[in-house]
């Protein structure tokens, strides 16, 4: 029996438990879409609908690939992304995709087309990895237009992404972490490198932490933001990257040291700049009290101090690796590792330091060599 939902279409339950959504999309013409419940039903009919009066669906048959994508980022991805991924999209769309298949009839779109253009891609020097990311969003893309009725596949799925070699790691073993801290106990950021590797926190939430973050006696503080500069949007404060992003992290006596110290470094210069200082009580900042950039980061201090230290050039990413690294190493269970780094879940943080465990591995055989040597040795 036929259910009105709300706006033009209709719900009806199939003899096979599924539901179908109804709807007429123009010159005559119905779309039915075949989903598992009643709830979803109703929200496919509340979409195409949207799309109706965007256009979109009405010109299904003769929509292009960029026409979808460009529309698609603008009326539905970009309210779900994050400012950094938004713009990356936008990129990715008009660099990338347009140029080799924006001209390609959706409903037409093969994968073919997109083997021609992951390998064109990567013949101009891209990356495997840059590709890769091309492929996740027309994935993303093309799943909504499987939902919407607009094509009867993904073709995605039927098409292999490039394969990403895995990369060596680049960290700082404990004994090069202690001598980067030593060299950089002058630097006016110190603080921020201490942090980095005792805490293991991006550098987006490093740069987004305020003083009111930090607990009264400075021995915990809290991740509730990142900050980065994003093209011609400027500076773009963010939630943190995901759920379990958001986290308490309790601080090593060191790093509340070099914050009690900072912090008087901070005062003495928002003394000196007067009504020249922009108080947005931001714990790493410029010396007028606004956000820093990560590229002046890296050219004024990061890269330098490494130089000084006879280290190899890392990135400033690699501070929280080693963070990691070294803790596993330690025995830390990965499950404090995971809720430490923020991931959001410890099979994440497994694959990621997999490196590790092979030690890891011979340091329990030693121990149970030692364990079942004493037992024995008793009798």
């Amino acid at each position: 029996m036929g259910k009105r939902a709300n706006g033009e279409g209709t719900v009806y339950r199939r003899k096979d438990g599924r539901w179908t959504a109804s709807i007429t999309i123009g010159q005559g013409r119905r779309k039915y879409l075949y989903v598992a419940t009643q709830k979803e039903a109703i929200k496919a009919i509340k979409e195409i609908n949207n799309l109706k009066d965007q256009g979109v669906i009405l010109a299904s048959k003769d929509q292009t690939v960029a026409f979808f994508l460009e529309t698609w980022l603008q009326d539905t991805a970009q309210p779900r992304l994050r400012p950094r991924t938004y713009i990356r999209y936008q990129q990715m769309i008009q660099r990338q995709i347009i140029p080799a298949i924006g001209n390609v009839k959706l409903q037409q779109l093969s994968p073919q087309h997109l083997y021609r253009l992951y390998n064109g891609e990567l013949h101009k020097g891209y990356a495997p990895q840059t590709v890769k990311h091309v492929h996740r969003l027309l994935h993303r893309a093309l799943h909504d237009a499987l939902r919407w009725g607009l094509v009867v596949r993904n073709v995605c799925d039927a098409v292999d992404a490039p394969r990403v070699p895995r990369s060596e790691m680049q960290v700082l073993n404990a004994e090069q972490a202690k001598h980067f801290l030593c060299i950089a106990q002058r630097d006016p950021l110190e603080a921020l490198y201490v942090l980095a590797l005792t805490t293991g926190m991006r550098q987006g939430e490093l740069l987004g932490l305020k003083w009111a973050d930090l607990s009264s006696d400075m021995k915990k503080l809290q991740v509730r933001r990142t900050i980065a500069r994003i093209g011609k949007l400027g500076f773009v404060v963010d939630e943190p990257k995901t759920a379990k992003s958001r986290r308490n992290i309790y601080l090593t006596d060191i790093a509340i040291d070099a914050l009690k110290r900072h912090r008087v470094h901070q005062h003495e210069q928002r003394l000196q700049m007067g009504a020249a200082w922009n108080d947005h009580d931001w714990i790493f900042c410029n010396q007028l009290g606004n956000p820093l950039e990560a590229s002046n980061i890296m050219r004024r201090s990061f890269k330098p101090l490494l130089q000084k230290a006879g280290l190899p050039m890392i990135r400033f990413h690699d501070l929280r690796h080693s963070a990691a690294t070294l803790l596993l190493t330690m025995d830390v269970h990965p499950k404090i590792v995971q809720e430490l780094l923020g991931h959001s879940t410890i099979t994440m943080t497994l694959d990621t330091y997999s490196h590790v465990l092979p030690s890891l591995q011979a340091q329990a055989v030693t121990r149970l060599n030692g364990l079942f040597t004493t037992s024995a040795s008793g009798h």
